[in-house]
């Protein structure tokens, strides 16, 4: 995943996707490609690893969840709310990345990025993700390729 700012790239990462195929339509849970925005940041000052529910700190540590509850992974550190840019693509309708609450969050499967497993947003390692959320803005774009 590629994040831009004024048409020039910011930073690179590894990351996780869907468990499912690429996908724009709501409730296929793929994740959405193409042109994206940060729409919006949630999370500012929050410890790596805090876990968000409805993009509200729990005041959990992702560590502090039983097995059972942490087996369905966590939205944990920094959220970045994507919306698409491409009418018709990912934005409005059926294929609308924001309506469908697609993020960019950290995961308390930071072992496994690198391979499917989300239900739709794009995972990635707390660290990074706090790291990353200090450099990016409201606005900044995103691009997710395949």
């Amino acid at each position: 995943m590629q994040f831009f700012r004024g048409g020039e790239l910011v930073r690179s990462y590894v990351i996780s996707t869907s468990k499912r195929p690429p996908s724009n339509i709501k409730n296929s849970l793929g994740t959405p490609r193409g042109l994206h925005e940060i729409a919006e940041r949630i999370g500012a000052g929050q410890p790596p690893g805090m876990v968000f529910k409805a993009r509200v700190p729990t005041g959990r540590h992702y560590h502090e969840y039983d097995d059972e509850k942490a087996r369905t992974g966590l939205v944990t550190g920094r959220i970045l709310w994507l919306r698409g840019l491409e009418p018709g693509v990912n934005r409005g309708g059926d294929v609308d990345t924001y309506e469908r609450y697609v993020y960019i969050h950290g995961t308390n499967f930071e072992d496994r990025i690198g391979e499917p497993l989300s239900s739709g947003c794009v995972l990635m390692r707390n660290i990074e993700i706090a790291a990353l959320y200090e450099e990016v803005r409201a606005g900044d774009q995103v691009w997710i390729t395949d």
